[in-house]
């Protein structure tokens, strides 16, 4: 029987993971069923164990293929998270005594800035690069701050609140001469933007395979041949000793399935990139007061930021829950926070921007009457809070 949170809904909500792909699930059931999914454990020796190796082998193959590195440079984890906290803290670990000093985006992940508040405990020097309102990154901060002490450069490929792009490119240009290393978080980029980890001379990158149509609970690591790399999890001696446990061979499996399908990527950028593109055209004419958040610059074809002038960004968030709705505002890691997203302070918007902020991320699945049916919820919930806000403002002031 379907649970309650599995009902019928319009989900906008893509940034902070993806449904599984319907093929994906059927193919899943078919091969559980007829007794053919690789279940066995691929540290074992026996005959059961070969297809899980095998699927271990064939998905670092075909990522490796895609994004332009070694098989051997890959490491199988449970996702982002932990990849972000493997690489600050094996690189403050392996290289601290020396080079202490990192520079860190102010708007990088919870994962990035909390693990380097823990190194920054420990007596690293966290260096922390403004972003402007534009949602671009200051460069010159950059250039102005890195030196032969620069441990690690951490930066995200793109922004899960605003969808903006960094210019990984020119950052890597920046910092190389000086010997330090370059970690990009490219969670987001995942599915939405060309990516070839060579040629930007990415030292560490990490990726979810949820945040792509596939089951949560596998990630991948990226780092490159040389690189500093210090077990966060000891254990049985996985991933040739680099991190221990037992290999999630489920969602490995249903991440490989999906790979193959970022050749329509270019396709399904301009089909979702349209229907962005018609949202916020339509809101703006429809709604007074809407400012797209970081529209001026680079962004993910898919995200959508705004602030919604005299509306509470949470009040909005669960009169469109009610409506059938799924979208966020800023990160879903902190949905419930009443605090608003430090992402958007880091920027440079007021708390009361930020508490009136909505992110809306499609999905390759998202279909034009979708988005249609949630202008119109849009519109009328708007109406309806900024009414119910009116009313009780002059309720309070003919009681004054």
């Amino acid at each position: 029987m379907p649970i309650e949170s599995q009902k019928s809904i319009i989900y906008l909500d893509n940034n902070a993971t993806t449904r599984p792909d319907p093929d994906l699930l059927a193919e899943l059931v078919q091969l559980i069923q007829n007794d053919q999914f690789p279940w066995g454990n691929a540290s074992s020796i026996h005959l059961q164990s070969r297809d899980p190796k095998n699927t271990l082998r064939e998905t670092r193959r075909l990522f490796a293929e895609i994004f332009h590195c070694q098989a051997t440079e890959l490491i199988f984890n449970s996702g982002a998270s932990e990849g972000n906290n493997t690489v600050l803290k094996s690189v403050w670990q392996s290289l601290g005594q020396s080079k202490n000093e990192f520079l860190i985006s102010k708007v990088e992940h919870p994962s990035v800035i909390k693990a380097a508040e823990y190194i920054q405990s420990l007596g690293a020097v966290i260096k922390w690069i403004p972003v402007n309102r534009k949602g671009q990154i200051d460069l010159e901060f950059i250039k102005n701050n890195i030196s032969n002490q620069t441990a690690l450069v951490s930066v995200m490929f793109a922004n899960n609140e605003t969808g903006s792009l960094f210019p990984i490119s020119t950052i890597s240009e920046i910092i190389k001469p000086h010997g330090a290393l370059l970690h990009v978080d490219c969670v987001q980029a995942l599915g939405k933007e060309k990516l070839n980890l060579q040629e930007l001379r990415i030292d560490y990158a990490t990726f979810s395979g949820h945040k792509f149509y596939s089951l949560q609970g596998c990630g991948v690591l990226f780092v490159r041949r040389g690189s500093p790399l210090v077990n966060l999890i000891h254990g049985g001696g996985q991933e040739r000793g680099r991190r221990g446990g037992t290999e999630n061979i489920l969602s490995v499996w249903s991440f490989q399935q999906m790979l193959p399908l970022l050749k329509w990527l270019e396709a399904k950028n301009h089909e979702v990139r349209k229907l962005r593109d018609h949202f916020e055209m339509n809101i703006q004419n429809k709604i007074t007061g809407v400012t797209i958040t970081a529209h001026e610059g680079l962004r993910l074809a898919n995200t959508s930021s705004l602030v919604i002038q005299d509306v509470d960004g949470e009040t909005l968030l669960m009169s469109l829950d009610l409506k059938g709705f799924a979208i966020s505002t800023g990160a879903a890691c902190s949905s419930g926070n009443p605090e608003p997203s430090p992402v958007l302070l880091s920027m440079g918007l007021s708390r009361d921007e930020a508490q009136s902020s909505l992110r809306v991320s499609l999905g390759w699945h998202t279909k034009p009457q979708e988005m249609d049916s949630f202008i119109l919820a849009l519109v009328e919930v708007v109406e309806r809070i900024r009414k119910i806000k009116t009313e009780a403002e002059e309720k309070k002031s003919h009681a004054g």
